[in-house]
């Protein structure tokens, strides 16, 4: 059991690493379908896992210019009062109601991005105030400058900002106490979707709110019984650690929509698997 749980440890770290989130996503299920954890017993040990392998991930980066750091922050500074709140949901909510509203949020998360990403490339570049010629009565062509109708102001831009960090970290902090997850695969895809972030700056970022996530989601489980197998847990988070580390390399490697790509990929298989694994079809 020791070495399988390093092994599964190893792979989730490559994702961490790799994805800057996802960690969660394939741990709780690998918890509780490959190494026969509950879900209650799965979302605690999943939380110390990623939240120290994204700390290592995150400090791996430090010398790096790709993390935003008032950004994580104050994402991670609003999920820490919704966290509890989703750890006390977690205690009274049944096992297969856990493990299908794990599953919804991950597909539905997937789908998301890669609607994002085909649109990303698909829409034509505009360009505010472009000279572009228009037909003159006589029928001659003067060039015209184009104005944008509406121009938000720089309080306004600030303002619509703010609102899009606070509502996404109250989401994933309430997400990452109730399903038991560093928050990653909410994190990235609200970081790329929501705030127009770059995937290689979103991966940093996200290795940094998961951290904070898992902190104050741990907290909110001081005083009550954990029920952890630490022969499980130490040597899963060991070689997650290592695995964060040869994951970092191989994203320094791949374009921002090739990483985007995968991680939704990934959490549309794992999604599915949850779901028809709590619904029994197999």
């Amino acid at each position: 059991m020791t070495v399988l749980a390093a092994a599964l440890g190893l792979l989730m770290g490559l994702v961490v690493g790799a994805l800057g989130g996802g960690g969660g996503v394939l741990t709780v299920p690998l918890l509780v379908y490959v190494l026969g954890l509950t879900a209650q017993s799965a979302t605690t040990s999943s939380i110390i896992i990623v939240g120290i392998t994204a700390l290592v991930g995150t400090l791996a980066r430090l010398r790096g210019d790709r993390i935003d750091w008032r950004t994580g922050l104050t994402f991670g500074a609003l999920g820490i009062p919704a966290a509890f709140l989703g750890t006390l949901l977690n205690r009274h909510v049944d096992q297969r109601v856990l493990l299908l509203a794990f599953a919804a949020v991950t597909v539905l998360t997937a789908i998301a991005m890669l609607v994002n990403s085909r649109s990303g490339r698909r829409k034509p570049e505009e360009s505010a105030g472009e000279p572009f010629p228009s037909a003159r009565p006589d029928g001659s062509v003067s060039t015209a400058v184009r104005l944008p109708v509406r121009v938000p102001t720089r309080r306004r831009r600030l303002l619509v900002t703010a609102t899009k960090i606070v509502l996404s970290g109250l989401v994933v902090g309430f997400m990452t106490g109730f399903l038991g997850v560093g928050g990653g695969f909410l994190v990235v895809p609200a970081l790329v979707i929501i705030l127009r972030m770059p995937m290689s700056h979103a991966v940093g970022t996200s290795l940094l709110i998961i951290t904070l996530n898992a902190v104050s989601s741990m907290a909110s489980r001081v005083g009550a019984p954990l029920d952890l197998d630490w022969r499980i847990v130490v040597p899963f988070t060991l070689l997650s650690v290592v695995g964060s580390f040869l994951g970092k390399r191989v994203a320094d490697k791949l374009s921002g929509d090739t990483l985007t790509r995968s991680f939704a990929v990934m959490l549309i298989l794992v999604g599915g698997f949850v779901a028809v694994q709590a619904l029994g079809v197999f």
